[in-house]
């Protein structure tokens, strides 16, 4: 139904929701490094993917911004409980550091 299996078990859509080009790297990147973190059985994770359904937990969830923070050379500024509050799914946080590398260039 329009899925793209891709490495490590990602799924890509090829449409166009929120906005977002689900097929456009920032995106790839950010979804590969959630998956080193989630948990085996999280399955295919898409943009829509909860977090909470990933079996992330509060450290794992720093680490991940960190990664993030290292790749795209941004500040995220929130401390892991507000990030919990904000970003309810993977398209959240992908908008979320869609923004600030927006505002660095």
């Amino acid at each position: 139904m329009g899925r793209r299996l891709l490495r490590g078990g990602v799924v890509m859509l090829p449409a166009r929701r929120r906005g977002l080009d689900l097929t456009d790297q920032l995106a790839e990147t950010i979804i590969t490094k959630i998956k080193t973190h989630a948990s085996p059985d999280a399955g295919a994770i898409t943009l829509d993917t909860e977090l909470d359904e990933l079996g992330i937990h509060s450290l794992e969830l720093t680490e991940i911004i960190f990664d993030i923070e290292d790749e795209f050379d941004i500040q995220v500024d929130m401390n892991t409980s507000d990030a919990w509050d904000k970003l309810k799914n993977v398209g959240d946080l992908v908008e979320a550091v869609r923004g600030l590398v927006a505002r660095k260039a």
